[in-house]
C-alpha cells in the first residue's frame, strides 16, 4: 500500500518544502500544498483563529450591548473586526505566514484593547464591550505573537 509523501525529503541540506499530499492532476498544478512543518501548521492555525475572533469582534453589537447610547463603538467594533478577519484571510491565503499582517493583528488587538476607553468620553460604554473588546484583543495579541515566532524561527539566521 503506497501512502502519499507529504514532504520531500531533505537534500544537501535543504529546508524542506510544502507540496501536494496527493500527486497533481492534469490542470491542478495551482493547488494548495499542506504546509511542510508544524510551525506552518500552527501560522495556519493561527491566521484562522484571529479571523474568527475578528468576526466575533464584527459581529458582536448585534449579540452584546456595547453601548448605552450612540453608535459609535458599533461601528468601531464593526470596522475593526473586518479588518481582523481581513488580514487573517490574507494570512490563510498564503503557504507562509506574513510578518507585516500579523504585526498589523497585534496592533489591532491593542486597538481593541484601548478603544473601550477613549470611546468612553463621549458616550457611556457597557461593561460587556470592555470584556468582550479586551479578551478578543489579548487573544488577537497572542496569536500574533505566536505566528511571528513562528515565522522568526522558520527564517535562517542572517549573517
Amino acid at each position: 500500500m503506497n501512502t502519499p509523501l507529504i514532504r520531500r525529503p531533505d537534500s544537501n541540506g535543504a529546508s524542506a518544502e510544502a507540496v501536494p499530499a496527493v500527486p497533481a492532476a492534469a490542470g491542478a498544478a495551482d493547488e494548495y500544498p499542506l504546509p511542510a512543518t508544524w510551525r506552518g501548521v500552527g501560522a495556519q492555525a493561527a491566521a484562522a483563529l484571529g479571523m474568527l475572533a475578528g468576526l466575533w469582534v464584527a459581529l458582536s453589537p448585534w449579540f452584546i450591548t456595547l453601548q448605552h447610547a450612540g453608535g459609535n463603538a458599533a461601528a468601531v467594533n464593526l470596522i475593526s473586526g473586518l479588518a481582523v478577519a481581513a488580514v487573517g484571510a490574507f494570512a490563510l491565503a498564503g503557504p507562509r505566514g506574513f510578518a507585516g499582517l500579523q504585526s498589523g493583528s497585534a496592533l489591532l488587538g491593542v486597538w481593541l484593547i484601548i478603544a473601550g476607553p477613549i470611546l468612553n468620553h463621549k458616550h457611556p460604554i457597557a461593561d460587556s464591550m470592555y470584556w468582550s473588546n479586551s479578551w478578543a484583543g489579548g487573544v488577537l495579541i497572542a496569536l500574533a505573537a505566536a505566528s511571528l515566532a513562528a515565522v522568526a524561527l522558520r527564517r535562517p539566521a542572517r549573517r
